[in-house]
């Protein structure tokens, strides 16, 4: 048994095909999708989605978003979605380095506090491109 997945950017499709299992970065946590679900309307926030079909297990980098759960479909409308192969560690790991040399320097108030957090979620995105990447070459599924 199986259950449709859509994975959609305002850029592309990135996915549409029948899986056997869906694991989803929700807002308030990781959510697990399997045939005949329960209907369910959510928020994504940023993290690593992954399915499977048959053995194989793959990975993507999500941005957040939204996703729309039925019992016989999954639709996951993406602000960012990249798969572990259309990762570019090197520009992943210097965007990582500017954030992180960026967020050293003192923070004062007003736009710099909302730059702060910005800064956050770049790096936040950096380190998951990184981790999806890295877990794709070396082989190993966590």
């Amino acid at each position: 048994m199986s259950i449709h997945l859509d994975i959609v950017t305002i850029e592309r499709v990135v996915v549409s095909e029948e899986v056997d299992y869906v694991s989803a970065p929700g807002i308030d946590g990781v959510l697990g999708i399997l045939p005949k679900h329960e209907p369910l309307l959510t928020a994504l926030s940023i993290g690593e989605l992954h399915y499977r079909k048959g053995g194989q297990e793959t990975s993507f980098a999500i941005g957040g978003g939204f996703m729309e759960v039925r019992p016989d479909k999954v639709t996951v409308l993406a602000d960012v979605a990249e798969s572990a192969d259309e990762i570019d560690e090197q520009r992943a790991e210097a965007a990582r380095k500017r954030a992180q040399e960026l967020m050293s320097q003192k923070v004062e108030t007003g736009s710099e506090a909302v730059q702060a957090v910005l800064l956050e979620q770049t790096m936040r995105r950096a380190e998951l491109r990184l981790k999806v990447a890295r877990r794709r070459r070396s082989g190993t599924q966590e």
